[in-house]
């Protein structure tokens, strides 16, 4: 029996990266201070600002909130927000700097609100990032439940700005593991828990993690990279950094499509990635393009560095593997050789 894909419960990857490119071919204007890529393409954008440059990117939580709202948990979205934002602006060498929150709500309350602001501050502290703004509308016509997102402002100097484009052949893949799902791929998540018959507040089966519902777990909030990554730039020179979101191990693409990506030692993915893909009978590929399957962020660098690299991520870093997964190579795509997956 096929399985359930992620087009199937709702979002469909290559539809909505067409309709991205309609949005972004009916916008022409831009300054004369945009460097690198102005619209799309990489993690973030960046404007010049005298030697420095100033990084901006924006992100949500996600229909995650959905589970939240179910469990009556609001306290962990915020860190969601937060550091799907924070481990996006340090994707092109940038030390995040300050964030503003967006919360579209269809009625006000203060339950809900102070809760996610307990999330906020958990996770602008984690970040080393102050909160200067945000706005909350009321849109009951719009929306039902509530809707989470955020912008983040960073800052690298020019000449230290990480695009890809120094990634070649011989350069090392370093993995650091995620704390679980993050904030991409509920649409199916979702979907395959309730076509399961099954609910957010039953406990997990067969033991895997013992005293938690199966709603806990999911809501486990998004890892944050900044302190790891700030820690490597500062001492060693790095190709790429890669935020394992939406689309998987395809994110590596938006580094440099010019080299090949091999994944020769990938992550063991936490227990609920294969709890999910058992009870929807979902094939592999769709999995490691879905979701970050065991590994949230990469680092890439030439194979001379990776030592030391390896040395300083694990000095800085709690209760997460960090390991060598992989290399560059002359071609193009992304490949599990032991999974016999191939993204192009």
């Amino acid at each position: 029996m096929k399985g359930i894909t992620y087009a199937e419960s709702g979002v469909d990857i290559m539809e909505e990266e067409k309709a991205i490119g309609a949005l972004l071919s009916s916008i022409g204007f831009k300054r004369k201070d945009i460097i690198g890529r102005p619209l799309g393409g990489h993690y973030a954008g960046l404007i010049e600002f005298g030697e420095y440059a100033l990084v901006l990117c924006t992100d949500g939580v996600g229909s995650k909130v959905k589970i939240a709202s179910e469990l009556r948990k609001w306290d962990t979205v915020g860190i969601d927000c937060i550091a799907m934002n924070v481990n996006d602006a340090i994707c092109v060498g940038a030390e995040p700097l300050a964030f503003v929150d967006y919360l579209a709500i269809d009625k006000p309350s203060p339950e809900i609100t102070k809760e996610i602001g307990r999330g906020l501050e958990k996770g602008a502290e984690h970040a080393n990032i102050s909160i200067v703004g945000g706005e909350t509308a009321s849109l009951p016509d719009i929306i039902r439940g509530f809707d989470l997102a955020g912008t983040c402002l960073a800052y690298v100097k020019k000449t230290d700005v990480i695009t890809g484009e120094k990634i070649c052949a011989g350069d090392v893949i370093i993995g650091l593991q995620s704390s679980g799902i993050h904030s991409n791929g509920y649409t199916l998540v979702r979907k395959v828990i309730e076509k399961s018959g099954l609910s957010y507040h039953d406990r997990f089966p067969d033991g895997l993690y013992p005293g938690k519902t199966i709603g806990e777990i999911l809501l486990t909030p998004t890892r944050i990279y900044v302190k790891e990554i700030l820690n490597v730039l500062r001492k060693t020179e790095v190709h790429g950094l890669a935020h394992i979101t939406g689309g998987g191990l395809r994110n590596l693409m938006r580094l440099n499509k010019n080299v090949k990506y091999i994944i020769k030692d990938p992550f063991d993915p936490q227990p609920i990635f294969k709890f999910i893909q058992k009870l929807g009978n979902i094939e592999d590929m769709e999995m490691y393009q879905t979701f970050n399957m065991g590994m949230g962020f990469t680092v890439i660098v030439s194979k001379e560095d990776v030592d030391y690299t390896l040395n300083i991520l694990k000095k800085h870093s709690h209760n997460m593997d960090i390991k060598v997964v992989g290399k560059i190579t002359e071609g193009k795509g992304v490949e599990i050789p032991s999974l016999n997956i191939m993204f192009r």
